[in-house]
Order: structure tokens, then C-alpha cells, then sequence
């Protein structure tokens, strides 16, 4: 016997003792004299203490018709009042918060270092948007918070310019790291870009007469321009 069908059994074994005691309802009535129903019901006693007088349940068709009904109705309720019970969460009444273990991060760190987002020493992030199983796919934005000096570019930014997997669009208002990493990118096939607006020397140029190719494309630098050049409260 398989445990589901042993486990159905068990379950249903009240609903069978039920309805056998369910049959002496039906027997009652029938030993209930009288050719009306009012009648019956007013002699309901003596046909109760005529089914009691034997402890066992009846096999009559009509009792066991009874009982069956009587089974199945309290079955119905059961099943009903279990379809809108409330679900509890036993002892996380004040949350369910762990701490991580090395288990609950692997599904979500690419077995190649370098393919990963650098989180912790030990904690990564794949950087694969489409991993084998979908469920562990997640949004690759980081925020890092802490005050000047507290090591967010030493410690996170640097590291993650290091793994290299992927191309980078970086501000920097302090022009140090592409003199820190530039050399490093170079080394591993970067082309490298830099736009500097307070040392015009040290900025790559962007000529906007390039991109101009009808009268639309001139009004638009004209308005640009324009927007970009108005002073405090002048044209």
C-alpha cells in the first residue's frame, strides 16, 4: 500500500465511524410510529430508545443510506472550512529575517570569477541576463553608500573596473582613476574616452558640425546652443 492511498485512509477513517453511527438516526425513524410526520416527530422518543437498545450500527439499506449522507455532509464542511482557513505563519511572528548562508547566494554567482558583479569577498552577482535557471535572474544595480573618504571607489568601484566584463561609461570628479586603471584597460583591449570639462587639453573633442546633415539638424544646435549659453535673467 502506497503512503498517499494509506494516508487518504487514515484520513477518511472519522467520516466512516460517523456515518456508521449516523445509521441509527435512520433507524430511529423507522421505529418511529406514525402516519404523518407530525405524528413521527412527536413520537421521536420511543423510537429513539427502540434504536438504543442494540449499541451496534444498522445495515438496514434505508440506515446506511442515512449514515452515507450524513458522512459526506460533515466531509463538505470540513473541506470547506479548510478551502478558507486563515494561514498562520507558526514561530515568525516577528519575521522570518536570517542571515545568509554560502548556499543561498551560489545559485546566483557565475562559476567564472570575472563574469560576476564583485559584492562582498565571498558574495558575488552573475552579470548573465539570461542564466540556465530564469528564477535566479536579477537587476544588476548597486547602490553604494558612505561618506568622502570611506573607500567606495577603493573598494568597490576599482574592482569592479578590474574584472573587465563589460564596457564602462564612468564620472569621475576627481580625474583619478583613468590615470589609476586606464593603463590596465588599454592592456586588455579597451578603447578608452575621456571627456574633461575643466582641462580642455586633456578632453577628447566632440564637433557637432559633424552630425548636421539638414536644416532640422541646424535648428536644433542653433536652440542648443541658445538654451545653454542664457545668463542669470539674460539672452
Amino acid at each position: 500500500m502506497s503512503s498517499k492511498l494509506k494516508k487518504t485512509i487514515i484520513l477518511h477513517i472519522p467520516y466512516l465511524f460517523i456515518g456508521l453511527f449516523a445509521t441509527k438516526l435512520g433507524q430511529m425513524w423507522r421505529y418511529t410510529d406514525g402516519a404523518e410526520l407530525g405524528e413521527r416527530i412527536l413520537n421521536l422518543g420511543e423510537g429513539f430508545f427502540a434504536a438504543m437498545e442494540s449499541p451496534l450500527p444498522s445495515f438496514h439499506p434505508s440506515d446506511l443510506c442515512v449514515g452515507i449522507a450524513v458522512a459526506v455532509i460533515f466531509r463538505l464542511i470540513v473541506y470547506g472550512k479548510s478551502q478558507n482557513a486563515k494561514k498562520y505563519r507558526k514561530n515568525e511572528e516577528y519575521g522570518s529575517a536570517r542571515w545568509g548562508k554560502p548556499e543561498d547566494i551560489a545559485p546566483y554567482i557565475d562559476p567564472e570569477f570575472k563574469n560576476n558583479v564583485i559584492l562582498t569577498q565571498t558574495e558575488r552577482l552573475t552579470m548573465n541576463n539570461r542564466p540556465k535557471d530564469t528564477k535566479t535572474a536579477r537587476n544588476k544595480n548597486v547602490l553604494i553608500v558612505g561618506g568622502s573618504g570611506s573607500g567606495k571607489t577603493r573598494f568597490f568601484i576599482k574592482p569592479q573596473i578590474m574584472q573587465c566584463h563589460s564596457s564602462y561609461c564612468i564620472t569621475d570628479p576627481k580625474g583619478s582613476l583613468v590615470c589609476e586603471t586606464g593603463k590596465m584597460l588599454q592592456r586588455n583591449g579597451y578603447r578608452i574616452k575621456i571627456l574633461n570639462t575643466i582641462n580642455f587639453k586633456k578632453s577628447m573633442k566632440y564637433n557637432p558640425m559633424a552630425y548636421i546633415h539638414s536644416e532640422k539638424d541646424i535648428l536644433k544646435l542653433v536652440t542648443c546652443l541658445i538654451a545653454n549659453t542664457k545668463g542669470e535673467g539674460k539672452a
